[in-house]
């Protein structure tokens, strides 16, 4: 028979349950730490992917599109090329475009599509164009050019691109042989055209520290302007009075106007 004093030694006294439940924590702390650098750097890392993957489809997209350009001397009031730059940067022209080109689907025997690429403040809930937190969007409309843009479009337009620092849109002027960034003759096409773009990232994620993420291209643009002589018989101006791009804008918006066929 077992004493008291014997049955005494065989439990644990209060201080070493203490310094067991203290280990325990550390060790539980410990694991949870590396459980959530783990999952941080991988939402760290998909999302880097996700901006450079969203850079690529952009300047895809914009490439594509320039390949196919469509430009009639006659008619430069639906078929300019229009190039701005600034504080409000936007490049405007008219492609024949694939059945997969993004979007293709709501215009089908449409393939002649006039393109409009902006730099715009993401809308709110109440698709209204306030700019709350500084950040841009790449955003694409498209439309038939003898149909006119429809109000969906209009709204929502496709975006190319999120958190972009720098849209530029250089043309190669054969006149000074350098970089232009400014187009006068909208009525012809550049052979060269410079697209720069640059995506920021997330500083909640990556830290004040973090870099952009930048892309410049250079485009061979395969296609000329059709001059008048070859488009309508005599010469004739093809009913064309002035340049009409078919773009205004309002506020942050764009509002398009469409005139009768070529």
């Amino acid at each position: 028979m077992k004493t008291r004093a014997q049955r005494r030694s065989l439990a644990f006294t209060l201080i070493e349950v203490m310094i067991a439940v203290a280990i325990f924590s550390m060790v539980v702390a410990a694991i949870y730490s590396i459980w959530t650098l783990i999952l941080n750097s991988t939402h760290t890392a998909q999302q880097a992917a996700a901006q450079v993957q969203r850079e690529r489809i952009a300047i895809h997209t914009i490439e594509d599109s320039l390949t196919s350009i469509q430009s009639f001397q006659a008619s430069p009031q639906y078929y300019s090329f229009v190039v701005e730059n600034g504080d409000s940067p936007m490049l405007a022209y008219t492609s024949r475009l694939p059945d997969d080109f993004p979007r293709g689907g709501r215009y089908e025997g449409f393939s002649v599509r006039r393109l409009i690429f902006t730099i715009e403040p993401p809308p709110n809930p109440g698709n209204t164009f306030v700019d709350n937190t500084g950040e841009k969007d790449l955003v694409m409309r498209q439309y038939p050019i003898l149909t006119g843009m429809d109000p969906d479009e209009q709204v929502n337009p496709l975006v190319l691109a999120r958190n972009v620092q720098k849209f530029t849109v250089e043309c190669w002027d054969t006149n000074t042989g350098d970089w232009d960034d400014k187009w006068d003759t909208t009525n012809s096409i550049p052979q060269l055209i410079r697209v720069d773009l640059e995506l920021g990232r997330n500083t909640s994620n990556f830290g004040n520290s973090a870099r952009a993420f930048s892309t410049s291209r250079i485009i061979a643009v395969p296609c000329q302007m059709m001059p008048t002589i070859v488009q309508v018989p005599n010469g004739a101006n093809g009913g064309a009075s002035g340049l009409n791009t078919g773009i205004q804008r309002t506020g942050n918006g764009l509002n398009l106007k469409t005139g009768s066929p070529p």
